[in-house]
């Protein structure tokens, strides 16, 4: 979520959270005690949760969210949006903090990734309201959906490097996904109307920009506007790539063989040859994927936005 996404005070007071750890995450176990005595210093009457297995944060959160003002994860993106999946259009809202290897959520909605901090921010923070895109299973993500390129990424990143080396393993893998640069050429239909076109990612995106709105997707992408934003890249060379890069920091989104945008509120993606995908930093299967919007169906704590004085 970047930086001019629109917030609402938190209407009531937080009192009670439960917390749903992770333990199998990088940082979880770590920092569970940290979050637990952040809790205690505010005043916040806390109860942990350890999940056991994927898919049982969503179990607990739907089993015991409703007795409580706010929901924190405290894992990966995975648990996180298990959560947001658990309590869509309904439920308290959710605080991340950050326990995994990437924590793209966490860094893009500017949360800090040390516990202590952190929770006295989301406490006293507002409450975002923002739209999640749901894929043909049922599972539902916050950034996007990604083929080939990020997928590859994520693919190339095992797990004795995030062990070692944290958000960096992803870093390298994006090093070698980028110098393979596997083409492909890719269906894709936005609401019925079909394009066809080389590529060597796609990526339907949720929110405009990540990592503190340090690298932008395209111009106009907005996470509470009911719609999600397919964006195909498709760089011939090296040289395209880096230029492609750039852009997106500088958040320059003009004309461009290489760059091709299109938002709506279904896709299907097919491609030839099938293709890697990730959704939210998690591997999917491969292509064909159905990705569809679920329009305000998330509440998530975040900080407070700075105002300029």
């Amino acid at each position: 979520m970047s930086a001019a996404t629109a917030t609402n005070s938190a209407s009531r007071k937080i009192e009670r959270v439960l917390l749903i750890v992770n333990p199998a995450s990088r940082r979880a176990d770590r920092l569970r005690r940290k979050a637990v005595r952040a809790f205690a210093k505010a005043h916040v009457s806390c109860d942990v949760m350890n999940t056991e297995a994927p898919g049982h944060a969503t179990t607990l959160a739907k089993t015991h969210a409703l007795k409580y003002d706010a929901v924190f994860t405290l894992g990966g993106d995975g648990t996180l949006m298990e959560v947001l999946g658990a309590l869509a259009h309904h439920g308290p809202p959710v605080g991340v903090l950050a326990g995994g290897t990437g924590n793209v959520v966490a860094r893009t909605l500017r949360v800090p990734l040390n516990p202590a901090r952190a929770i006295p921010l989301l406490l006293a923070g507002d409450e975002a309201t923002m739209d999640l895109g749901r894929l043909g299973d049922g599972r539902r993500f916050a950034i996007g959906v990604g083929v080939g390129l990020d997928a590859m990424m994520i693919s190339e990143a095992p797990a004795r490097l995030k062990k070692r080396f944290g958000f960096m393993a992803y870093v390298i893998g994006g090093y070698k996904a980028v110098l393979r640069n596997q083409r492909f050429t890719v269906r894709l239909t936005v609401d019925g109307i079909v394009y066809e076109r080389p590529a060597s990612a796609v990526l339907i995106a949720n929110l405009g920009a990540v990592l503190n709105d340090l690298v932008a997707f395209g111009e106009g992408i907005l996470q509470d506007d009911g719609l999600l934003n397919a964006c195909v890249f498709a760089p011939s060379n090296l040289a395209d790539s880096l230029r492609i890069f750039w852009r997106m920091i500088r958040k320059d989104f003009g004309p461009d063989p290489c760059l091709f945008y299109r938002s709506g509120r279904e896709f299907l993606i097919e491609t030839s040859p099938l293709m890697l995908a990730q959704a939210d930093g998690e591997l999917l299967t491969q292509t064909p994927l159905t990705v569809t919007v679920d329009p305000l169906a998330a509440r998530m704590l975040v900080p407070k936005k700075k105002t300029r004085k």
